[in-house]
């Protein structure tokens, strides 16, 4: 069975995009509807911009999702997903590409949510910081001993954890994390708590958005960060994506059940191979591919 994995932020990178612009024209099409929508030229920060420039909150989020999006749907017939699964951002990348959100309603979910979290952020200073070399129940423990707010946030692989909470936590977490054998605990170059109780004030703006939307019901399941399980109704979709930038990204236990419910092939559509690393050190068995388009012109 053929599951398709969406990319999160941290994924970009200087030129993403530029390739499919200049070789399809249902993607120039996409990518200059995109300009429109937004209300400014993401593609000359896509395509021209500096690797600084797509760090940018406001542009990241939407360009690793149009890159993500664009090229499912140059894909064209090729592209048959019987499960599909996106990391955080990649989450939304993925609802479009089996069809429960349309393009346009994506993106500006997109980039509603990048200005939410930026919002956020600028509230309460606060970061992130990764953790290998330890089993993710001694990071649980580890955090919950820490006074202030320290909380996983990205179950990565296994013995890869990313934490999230207030600076002071996180540093003091750090510590406590290398004493109990972590490999490494390094603070993230991040602007903020992402998947941690701090993004409050954003899944509250963008909780407003979401229940605004319509939702389809996907043409295949997909395994939702929150859940980790199959998901094909829409009211349950929408929930689950309220709850998504507060609660962690379980994507080992979204690619465990993806296995376990019959895929043996993950193609990761969008910037960067990251996700076929991450499946990989999740089970050596699994089969991994990059998504390539064809010329359409």
């Amino acid at each position: 069975m053929k599951a398709y994995i969406f990319p999160g932020q941290g994924a970009q990178f200087p030129g993403m995009g530029l390739d499919l612009y200049e070789n399809s024209s249902l993607a120039k099409e996409l990518f200059d509807k995109a300009n429109e929508i937004l209300g400014f030229k993401i593609t000359d920060t896509m395509f021209e911009g500096t690797a600084e420039a797509l760090k940018e909150t406001k542009v990241t989020q939407p360009a690793i999702f149009l890159h993500s999006v664009v090229l499912a749907k140059t894909l064209g017939a090729s592209f048959k997903p019987d499960m599909v699964a996106g990391h955080s951002l990649g989450e939304f990348s993925a609802l479009v590409a089996a069809g429960a959100l349309t393009f346009e309603d994506g993106l500006k979910l997109v980039s509603q949510r990048a200005l939410a979290m930026q919002k956020a952020c600028e509230i309460k200073p606060s970061t992130m910081a990764a953790v290998l070399g330890l089993e993710d129940a001694k990071v649980e423990e580890v955090c919950a001993s820490i006074n202030g707010i320290v909380v996983a946030a990205n179950y990565n692989c296994p013995g890869q954890l990313v934490i999230s909470g207030e600076i002071e936590a996180i540093n003091k977490a750090c510590e406590a994390l290398k004493q109990a054998g972590a490999r490494r605990a390094l603070v993230l170059p991040v602007g903020g708590a992402f998947h941690s109780p701090l993004m409050e004030p954003a899944r509250e703006e963008l909780a407003t958005a979401i229940k605004n939307t319509t939702f389809n019901k996907p043409n295949c399941p997909i395994y939702q960060n929150v859940t980790a399980n199959a998901v094909i109704d829409e009211s349950e979709i929408k929930s689950n994506l309220i709850s998504q930038l507060t609660a962690p990204v379980r994507w080992t236990q979204s690619v465990q059940q993806m296995i376990a419910d019959g895929a043996t092939l993950f193609t990761e559509v969008g910037p960067g191979n990251v996700l076929q690393g991450l499946v990989k050190k999740i089970n050596r068995e699994a089969q991994t591919a990059s998504a390539t388009f064809e010329s359409t012109k």
